[in-house]
């Protein structure tokens, strides 16, 4: 980092994890690696990086904006030839299904400015990946893991729950990164589902949650309003009552809405 004058920027998101002990569970919890390529998103100096092909990550494909970081991974790339793959871009703007071939995971320490996005983004394609274990803070990894009824169950809930299972593995203190950020960090193990767990299209029930969780203090008769199409019909037609707000539905529910609210659609002039 002193050669190649790294310091963490915040614009950037950055905090940089070179902790070995730490770097080396995130490895560990990823499984098996021997076999497959693993997409790595905010490398930096490579902390996790070298954790990854240490334990015997079988290709490593590093998606890295700042251009420092790139110079200094340059050479841990050299010193593993053909195992570490260096890809110079915006991760918001890559699609690393696109990148590499099956089977495939992602391991990341992801910058918290862009991690839910980049997250959200992923799910349209989450079979393609074995599995992803990712860093988040410890309010977003309470988020994807939230039952209803609970304070942190939302949006992000729903959507990643459709899809995978998701689960705090362990947490990581603020003081381990450098800097050290505000907020305690939690590593996420997220497994894709062979299937969703109920009929539903991503795009309606995206529709769906946003209204719901949009004002989500309201009763679902007036916050689906947004939705465009009869609500007391589509309530009744998915079989829940008016008088429920967004955090007292389940997954099953909202996937309920989401049919719902196509057949609505499908039916207006």
């Amino acid at each position: 980092m002193a050669q190649h004058e790294i310091v963490a920027r915040r614009h950037l998101g950055q905090n940089f994890l070179l902790d070995l002990n730490l770097t080396g569970r995130i490895a560990r919890a990823a499984g098996r690696l021997d076999h497959a390529t693993v997409v790595e998103i905010g490398p930096g100096p490579g902390g996790l990086t070298r954790a990854l092909l240490a334990a015997g990550a079988r290709r490593v494909v590093a998606i890295e904006h700042d251009r420092r970081c790139l110079a200094a991974l340059g050479e841990l790339a050299a010193a593993h030839p053909g195992r570490l793959e260096l890809v110079a871009g915006d991760a918001l703007e890559l699609d690393p299904a696109t990148l590499t071939q099956e089977p495939r995971k992602i391991v990341a320490n992801l910058p918290y400015n862009i991690a839910t996005t980049l997250l959200v983004g992923w799910l349209a394609r989450i079979r393609e990946y074995e599995s992803l274990t990712l860093m988040f803070q410890r309010e977003v990894a309470e988020r994807l893991v939230a039952e209803p009824r609970s304070k942190a169950y939302g949006r992000l809930s729903v959507l990643v729950q459709w899809v995978a299972d998701p689960r705090i593995l362990f947490d990581v203190p603020a003081r381990a990164f450098m800097p050290p950020p505000k907020v305690t960090s939690s590593v996420v193990g997220i497994v894709p589902r062979a299937a969703p767990l109920f009929a539903a299209t991503k795009i309606e029930l995206e529709r769906v949650t946003a209204a719901a969780f949009g004002q989500r203090r309201k009763m679902l008769r007036n916050s689906l309003k947004k939705l465009g199409v009869p609500v007391e019909s589509l309530l009744q037609r998915a079989g829940i009552a008016p008088t429920k707000r967004a955090d007292e539905l389940s997954v099953a529910e909202f996937c309920a809405l989401a049919r719902a609210a196509e057949r609505s659609r499908a039916m207006l002039p």
